[in-house]
């Protein structure tokens, strides 16, 4: 019999998406009792995110202070709240697979959205904000005038947009640029042929976030692996389908799926590492995609041949070894661990990463950044992801560091976000810790730290 907080790896099951059962409201409702009432018993998931708060408040709000009492109704805020980050079922719940109790929470959430989808419910906003591919070929075309439109000082547009879109006036958006990451594939770096690694090849997986809104993580990524003697290539063939799947739609997070690892096949069969810059991304193509697409051989190889680009990094200074050029930074740096970076059971590699840069002392903050996609920018979210994130702020803060950084892109900035409401002077966030690694080789400069 498994053991409660059992040592063995958690493990899933592949997701049954295309089976009648799987969106059977009646078979979700069973499911979602049945897990909720465990939850219930154990609580250690309470400072997560805030669909535990609001699962155990329904249920000591209800008349019996039971499960039993609670309507079925009231499941939907529950769900809601989820992010998807997967902290819950990667480093909280004791009773995952293979555990007899068999929760996976994160993967119920989806199932319940799925059956939203299905039955023509999940809502229009979100679809619409979750087509990050349309929109940033849109918003690209006219990115100046997107930016200002998005501008936080932009009074005027902003209370527009949250009539319009629901997302909260004081959320800081993504800027978008005209000249998209892909658009700088023509701007090769030379291949160092003296550096230890020379002779690897890779492939960039630019993402959405990267291509239309961070183009700088993508060129600092690629002159730091010239610089260390790897040819590379940037490839985007489509969303990862991380905002899709974040909406329930697996049909077409399944459709994205066969459609990347269709073309990165050839790359593969060629002696192409993956690279994916985004650790959203990289959950997706290393461990989600599989669960849905599990017989699907190039889903699977894909998998195997894909890489976080820290995790990247670590494995070829410890595998072939660092070219030199790497100076010390101004200043120390707190990196926060993203959710999507932990949830891929790779270790801290973004710590290991920085530290391989001399003299500079590395702090790491683990708690969730509480932005969770596109959920933390919403008007009935803002102020609670605010809330879950106070915590990252907080120890960011204390590090007293001159450089903030996460690996996701997104908690970065709201991380600055809920450290101005703490703070008057606060230090200065980085987007990717890749950038602050060609800061250190003298590739990519930044400007200097907020003080």
């Amino acid at each position: 019999m498994s053991k409660e907080g059992s040592l063995e790896a958690p493990t899933r099951h592949p997701i049954l998406w295309t089976e009648p059962d799987f969106i059977d409201t009646g078979k979700i409702d069973a499911e979602l009792r049945r897990v909720f009432d465990i939850c219930h018993g154990c609580r250690r998931c309470f400072n997560l995110c805030d669909s535990f708060p609001r699962l155990f408040d329904l249920i000591d709000d209800s008349p019996s202070g039971e499960l039993d009492t609670v309507p079925s109704s009231a499941f939907k805020s529950v769900v809601d709240a989820c992010t998807f980050c997967d902290m819950c079922f990667m480093t909280k719940c004791p009773y995952v697979p293979p555990h007899e109790f068999d929760l996976d929470f994160p993967h119920l959430m989806l199932r319940y959205r799925a059956a939203e989808q299905a039955a023509g419910k999940a809502g229009f906003r979100g679809g619409q904000l979750a087509k990050t591919d349309r929109n940033g070929k849109l918003a690209g075309k006219m990115a100046d005038l997107a930016n200002w439109a998005t501008s936080l000082d932009n009074f005027g547009m902003r209370n527009m947009l949250g009539d319009l879109a629901g997302i909260h006036r004081e959320a800081e958006l993504p800027q978008y640029h005209a000249k998209t990451l892909m658009d700088h594939r023509s701007e090769g770096h030379a291949v160092n042929r003296e550096a230890p690694g020379h002779g690897r090849k890779a492939v960039i997986y630019a993402t959405c976030f990267a291509n239309y809104n961070e183009p700088a993580m993508g060129t600092a990524a690629r002159a730091v692996l010239a610089h260390n003697g790897v040819e590379t290539e940037i490839v985007f063939p489509s969303c990862c389908g991380m905002p899709q799947w974040e909406q329930g739609n697996l049909e077409q997070v399944a459709a994205n799926a066969e459609k990347v690892a269709g073309e990165m096949m050839d790359w593969i069969d060629q002696g192409h590492g993956i690279i994916a810059l985004v650790p959203s991304c990289a959950l997706m193509l290393k461990f989600e995609w599989p669960l849905l697409l599990p017989h699907d051989e190039n889903v699977r190889r894909l998998a195997d041949n894909t890489y976080d680009i820290t995790e990247y990094m670590v494995a070829l200074a410890k595998e072939d070894g660092l070219a030199p050029g790497l100076a010390p930074l101004d200043g120390g740096v707190t990196l926060h661990l993203a959710c999507h970076a932990r949830a891929q059971n790779m270790g801290a590699k973004g710590a290991e990463m920085l530290r391989l840069i001399p003299e500079t002392e590395v702090t790491v903050v683990e708690r969730c950044s509480g932005h969770g996609g596109a959920w933390g920018i919403m008007e009935d979210n803002f102020d609670v992801a605010l809330k879950v994130g106070k915590p990252a702020a907080r120890q960011a803060l204390k590090a007293d560091s001159s450089w903030v950084v996460s690996e996701c892109p997104l908690a970065a900035t709201h991380l600055r976000q809920g450290m101005e409401r703490l703070a008057d002077h606060i230090p200065r966030t980085v987007p990717h810790p890749i950038v602050l690694l060609a800061q250190a080789y003298g590739l990519q400069q930044l400007e200097g730290p907020s003080s």
